[in-house]
């Protein structure tokens, strides 16, 4: 079930705007990261959020049995923050990749990879590239004053006879304005598309390091080995990750809020997809 605006949308705080701000970045967020986004409880992050959707500034749904609701910003929302991003769309069979992301996210940002000077989402990545190629300045080139695309060059060419490109979930920017591709691999790729992507990184020169993460020892593994064979083994580096405890704890409690609701989250009860 889809929770949207009840009221008319206000001037937002500069916490609210925080929130917004992260949110944007992201194509779904829960309660946990909000909470842990601005170090306060879980009933704090959730009254905030709720308030921002009474707004129409974020839309909140809850599909997936046995798994917590998420929020997207709406329109609306980011036309509050001023940002030029689209409206985040919804992909069901990325969901725990789309979390996790967002854990990611707040990882980085707190120099859990090392100093970072800005943490850029995969959904920025592409709208600056997007609005690049619109200018005309080309996959190839920067548009002025904008740094060079984001976009790793794979050779070929995708949709619309544009070149193929890949995009990192995360890129992380140090001090010096060196980049660093995050990438949170959860599920296996085949070999030639994961050995692809990896020789993309290594011809790219824009790209420092790139970061695999995931919590599959085997994908670990599949990562060292076509680093190995590209022979850029310096350029690849493998962390294993574990999920937040609190990435699960909102579950429990949005189900109890339902019912002093009377029920307003009942998609959370009956659970509309199984996982």
């Amino acid at each position: 079930m889809t929770e949207r605006a009840t009221g008319p949308a206000r001037q937002v705080t500069e916490r609210d705007g925080r929130i917004l701000g992260f949110i944007a970045e992201h194509r779904i967020v829960l309660v946990a990261h909000v909470q842990a986004l601005l170090e306060v409880s879980d009933t704090v992050a959730y009254r905030r959020l709720r308030a921002l959707a009474t707004g129409g500034l974020l839309s909140h749904e809850q599909v997936l049995h046995r798994q917590p609701g998420w929020y997207q910003i709406t329109r609306t929302g980011l036309g509050m923050i001023g940002s030029d991003l689209p409206p985040p769309r919804r992909d069901l069979s990325c969901y725990r990749h789309d979390i996790g992301v967002a854990w990611v996210w707040l990882a980085g940002s707190r120099g859990a990879f090392g100093d970072v000077e800005r943490t850029v989402s995969e959904r920025e990545m592409r709208s600056r590239d997007g609005a690049r190629l619109a200018a005309g300045g080309g996959a190839g080139g920067a548009a002025a004053g904008d740094g060079p695309p984001f976009g790793v060059p794979l050779g070929g060419v995708g949709p619309r006879g544009r070149p193929r490109l890949h995009y990192p979930d995360l890129l992380l920017v140090g001090p010096g304005g060196e980049r660093v591709a995050v990438e949170l691999e959860l599920s296996a790729k085949s070999g030639r598309r994961l050995e692809t992507i990896i020789a993309g990184y290594g011809a790219e020169p824009g790209i420092a390091a790139v970061l695999y993460l995931t919590d599959k020892p085997g994908i670990a593994r599949e990562v060292r080995s076509a680093a190995a064979r590209l022979g850029i083994s310096d350029l690849v580096r493998v962390r294993a990750v574990a999920w937040p405890a609190a990435a699960a704890a909102p579950q429990a409690r949005e189900r109890e809020r339902a019912r002093a609701r009377g029920g307003a989250h009942r998609g959370d009860e009956r659970g509309a997809l199984a996982r």
